[in-house]
């Protein structure tokens, strides 16, 4: 599949993404909590609530597979191309931060704008140079990676629709890990070199700038002064995606600098299978929005209704998920854990191993790969005997009313031109002949 989907090409010109998409996932703890009020919790509350026990358990991650159900057969491919920048190279911290946060702003937008600040005001010029030069070296992978995406979206699409070749079974679990394989072997890629400028800003800091950011409580918006990151981002005329990259390393840095190895290997239960317009669903109301907080519940609370509104034969495929992905979702913590640990070999001023990290990532890939075969599959059979009634009942439920989705995205803007997809047959039964030289 790799040297196949490699020739294929992308024919079109995106606008950057937006600095501040959202992102969250079924935020509960595992027992169901009445829906009053809740007062607010402290910082050590919240470090109970959120752990990568509770993202992997079998609750969390039914609840948000089925939110991507309702997502997928409610949607369109332009929805399922929408991705939350702080989906890649998510290694460095930032998510279990805002998912701890005592203010509770974690999923507002500024969350991300007010650490960014205060990163940017206490480095020296020389030091936001190097956030600034690896912001114009990456933006444009980082534009190559979310295109990599559209080709597996689209092969889920048509599994979905019923769109498949001619005399072909279905999705082809091999061809479908492999790619996936690749695009996250790319991510880690990025990662590694964000790493090793993160390191290297870290080594120079003075103790001035060290006691600064020693001030600035991780997880505790409340401890960080209101400082508006708009007055330091770069000079106009500057793409955007550079200006959302340099941003992002600024706030990353932080989370990173003053975080740990638990906090790098933490994700959110939908950190993966992310091909089925879920992030879509959840995240417009909060677009173009400067304070505004996504709510922690609407997953699962989404996720569970679909599944209620499914008759029983339905429901089997979606329930039986959790079992089929346990070995996977295991080892997929275990190569987390092993990819921050090697990266985390810069702040202590060592060298990381550049080779392992993209293997390990390439691993990871196909791990998630693993997981979005058993999605797609299951939300395919589960659509082909939907009802008229119920289908009326899921758009109720993906409370959209209002919004039209772009034909496609670049993490959270829409393209500015029509996408031209390739030929995405190699992604089905019958697998393809192995050339002689593989």
């Amino acid at each position: 599949m790799r040297s196949a989907m490699a020739a294929l090409t992308l024919l079109l010109a995106l606008s950057p993404l937006d600095a501040y998409g959202q992102d969250g996932g079924d935020r509960r703890p595992p027992r169901r909590e009445g829906r009053r009020q809740r007062r607010d919790r402290g910082p050590r509350e919240r470090r109970g609530r959120y752990s990568i026990e509770q993202a992997t358990s079998d609750r969390a991650q039914l609840n948000t597979i089925a939110f991507s159900g309702l997502a997928f057969v409610t949607g369109d491919f332009g929805a399922c191309t929408f991705l939350p920048p702080g989906k890649v190279c998510d290694f460095f911290g930032f998510q279990y931060m805002r998912d701890i946060d005592a203010a509770g702003k974690g999923h507002n937008p500024m969350f991300l704008n007010r650490v960014a600040g205060n990163v940017m005001k206490v480095l020296n010029d020389e030091q936001r140079k190097a956030f600034m030069t690896l912001g114009r070296q990456q933006a444009v992978q980082w534009d190559d990676l979310a295109q990599k995406r559209y080709p597996i979206i689209k092969a889920f699409c048509r599994e979905l629709s019923g769109e498949i070749p001619g005399g072909s079974k279905g999705l082809n679990k091999d061809a479908v890990v492999e790619y996936v394989g690749d695009i996250f072997a790319f991510d880690a890629a990025l990662s590694y070199a964000r790493a090793e400028v993160f390191g290297k800003v870290a080594a120079s800091l003075s103790a001035e700038q060290k006691a600064y950011l020693a001030k600035m409580k991780f997880g505790d918006f409340n401890t960080w002064p209101d400082v508006d990151a708009e007055r330091y981002k770069l000079r106009r005329g500057t793409a955007r995606l550079v200006n959302v990259a340099y941003m992002t390393y600024a706030s990353e840095f932080f989370s990173w600098y003053a975080g740990s190895v638990e906090a790098d290997v933490y994700f959110c239960p939908e950190r993966h299978g992310t091909y089925f317009g879920g992030f879509y669903m959840k995240d417009m109301p909060a677009m173009g929005k400067r304070d505004y907080d996504i709510s922690t519940s609407v997953t699962g609370d989404s996720g569970e209704a679909f599944l209620r509104l499914l008759d029983a034969t339905q429901r089997r495929n979606i329930t039986a998920i959790p079992d089929l992905q346990r070995q996977a979702l295991k080892e997929i913590v275990a190569v987390r854990r092993k990819i921050s640990t090697e990266l985390r070999r810069f702040l202590k001023g060592e060298q990381a191993d550049r080779k392992t990290v993209i293997a390990l990532g390439r691993r990871y890939g196909e791990l998630d790969g693993e997981l979005s075969f058993y999605y797609a599959t299951a939300f395919a059979r589960v659509n082909k005997s939907l009802t008229e009634k119920q289908r009326a009942a899921f758009v109720k439920l993906r409370n959209l009313d209002g919004y039209k989705s772009a034909p496609a995205y670049i993490y959270s803007r829409p393209a500015r031109r029509s996408v031209t997809l390739p030929d995405t047959d190699a992604f089905f039964f019958p697998p393809r002949q192995k050339s002689g030289g593989r």
